[in-house]
């Protein structure tokens, strides 16, 4: 048999009633959340019971997220399945600071309030989206953006799966531009532009809050968004602090991330947390590898490795 990762979920697959079902059926993924509303009360409640609305706040997608996250993992290590690397979509890589021991789940959850709070502060001084570009190569989508200022590819999920982030008033014309490439353009439902220069105030944020936080060696390589490699692996990637702040102002390299790890021996993935988003790109990005999901009940009792 190959070897395991551990894949956090992000930021847009929130949805009312997460994590739930591990609560309620795993005492390790119930640990997480009592340490999540020991810090921020109400956390599990806005997980269990609130709208849409509520939830699609940076402010609260974040905090809410993160706790699925690293209660699905808790659950799976419970089961006796750990994982040889840990990646994480965006916020997933904060989670996943904390899966690794890099951080403490406090710290780690304090962080991505912290990250939270910044994000929405960042969003609200200019408003900024997100669209996600299919059917076009990320080259492509490259030379479309370059056509239209503050527009940026931010997320190089697969293939075909480029996001970008643009001014609000961009976001259609941009769309446009990508139809008439014979591409498809979908609008995002995010409260701004993130790992773009929309959040330079948040990642200037981001850098004073890490100056006061011990931040330790993994347990666990844990890939980095920005160099789809592990954390100090390279000169940049040992300076931790650094990695993180800049994780918020650069794209995603989930693509490069995926292949590098199955370059280093992975043949399973495991989704930890909200949805099967990240379970889809994989798919995309190469067919042979083994990918489940966990973030109820039945999905974690399906796990079978």
């Amino acid at each position: 048999m190959g070897k395991i990762a551990f894949v956090f979920s992000g930021q847009g697959a929130q949805y009312t009633g997460m994590g739930k079902e591990l609560y309620d059926c795993s005492p390790a993924a119930k640990a997480v959340f009592d340490m999540a509303d020991s810090i921020r009360e109400g956390t599990s409640a806005q997980c269990f019971e609130a709208d849409k609305e509520v939830l699609n706040r940076t402010v609260n997608t974040q905090p809410c997220v993160f706790t699925v996250d690293l209660a699905a993992a808790a659950a799976v290590v419970e089961k006796g399945i750990k994982p040889d690397y840990v990646a994480g979509f965006s916020l997933g890589e904060i989670a996943g600071l904390g899966f690794s021991g890099m951080l403490s789940y406090e710290e780690a959850f304090k962080l991505v309030c912290k990250r939270g709070e910044l994000m929405d502060i960042s969003a609200n001084e200019r408003k900024s989206t997100m669209v996600a570009v299919l059917k076009l190569p990320p080259e492509k989508v490259e030379e479309i953006a370059a056509k239209f200022e503050d527009t940026y590819p931010v997320n190089y999920n697969s293939p075909a799966q480029t996001v970008v982030a643009t001014s609000e008033e961009n976001a259609d014309k941009f769309a446009e531009a990508v139809k008439a490439e014979k591409g498809r353009g979908v609008k995002l439902a995010v409260s701004g532009g993130f790992h773009s220069p929309f959040m330079n105030s948040a990642a200037k944020g981001l850098g004073e809050y890490l100056e006061n936080i011990s931040i330790g060696e993994p347990n666990v390589p844990l890939y980095s968004n920005v160099t789809a490699r592990p954390y100090g692996s390279d000169d940049f990637s040992k300076d931790y602090r650094s990695l993180i702040k800049a994780q918020v102002i650069s794209p995603v390299q989930w693509q490069k991330t995926v292949e590098n790890l199955i370059k280093e021996g992975v043949d399973t993935f495991i989704e930890v947390g909200v949805g099967k988003t990240l379970s889809g790109l994989i798919k995309k990005i190469n067919g042979d590898v083994k990918v489940f999901n966990v973030d109820n009940k039945e999905t974690l009792d399906a796990l079978d490795i």
